[in-house]
């Protein structure tokens, strides 16, 4: 049977994960999460201490990590510590026990890493990754993420998402914020694509030299998603000023998952909004 190791498995992402992966038979299925913001009935260790875990893994999928661009200009001691030194722990982990990793990375990646923190720790992160993968000969593959919604999404004023904050905001009765002018376009792609284009990479035969693109190629302004939500909850919305790391547009910069992999995201956002 094969051995799969998941890090960050209480987060968004990991959790809808590990219940995928959970669902193969053929599949031991273990997990670490130094910060799980959802329930999960799988073991939780500290990823500083992962080389403590009596486990030898085929296949790592490392998704632990500060995810948010605002917190990180508060804390950028605490996302260098997860997002570098934590997928540093990683990697040694993996060089010891001869595993591959599928790493998640971000599409951050395609402006400026030096805007925020957050960019900044997760460009390290990839950095890493190439490195090991160049100067060990180790199987390592990037996954870059766009926005990603759906199931388990974390709803929180500051640590979740738009799509998470907003949903927190109606569920308060509390008007939601739209940063900047609102004319900046995201690539939304749902958690369960996202789920099976990891699971893909894991199992693929195929190597990147840079990175998987994990996105529809479609892009929505978040003035659009303001209208889905308005006519969904009759939401009220209020401007603020932008702010740090806001970029302009999300954008796909390959297809090889769709011609590589036979990845291809079947979720709409529309229909996701309007399910609520």
């Amino acid at each position: 049977m094969k051995k799969v190791l998941v890090t960050g498995a209480g987060g968004f992402i990991g959790s809808n994960l590990v219940n995928y992966l959970l669902k193969d038979p053929t599949l031991i299925v273990k997990s670490v999460d130094n910060n799980p913001r959802i329930g999960s009935s799988c073991t939780i260790l500290d990823i500083k201490d992962i080389k403590t875990l009596n486990f030898q893994p085929d296949i790592i999928y490392h998704l632990a990590a500060q995810s948010r661009v605002k917190p990180s200009f508060e804390n950028p001691e605490l996302f260098t510590k997860d997002n570098v030194m934590g997928t540093l722990a990683v990697l040694e982990y993996a060089k010891k026990h001869n595993c591959k990793v599928v790493y998640a990375g971000s599409s951050s990646k395609h402006f400026d890493p030096s805007d925020s923190p957050y960019a900044t720790t997760k460009y390290m992160g990839e950095s890493l990754c190439k490195m090991y993968k160049s100067c060990y000969d180790m199987d390592i593959e990037i996954a870059r993420f766009y926005n990603v919604y759906g199931p388990n999404e974390y709803l929180h004023p500051i640590e979740g998402n738009v799509i998470g904050i907003w949903r927190y905001n109606v569920e308060n009765n509390l008007p939601c914020k739209i940063v900047g002018s609102g004319e900046q376009q995201r690539d939304f792609v749902h958690v369960q694509d996202i789920v099976e284009g990891l699971v893909a990479i894991g199992e693929g035969i195929s190597s990147h030299k840079d990175a998987w693109e994990l996105g529809t190629g479609n892009t929505t302004s978040i003035n659009d998603l303001a209208v889905m939500f308005h006519e969904k909850f009759n939401t009220t919305f209020q401007y603020i000023e932008d702010q740090k790391g806001n970029f302009p547009k999300s954008y796909l910069v390959n297809n090889d998952a769709y011609d590589r992999l036979g990845w291809k995201p079947k979720n709409k956002l529309i229909k996701y909004i309007t399910e609520l």
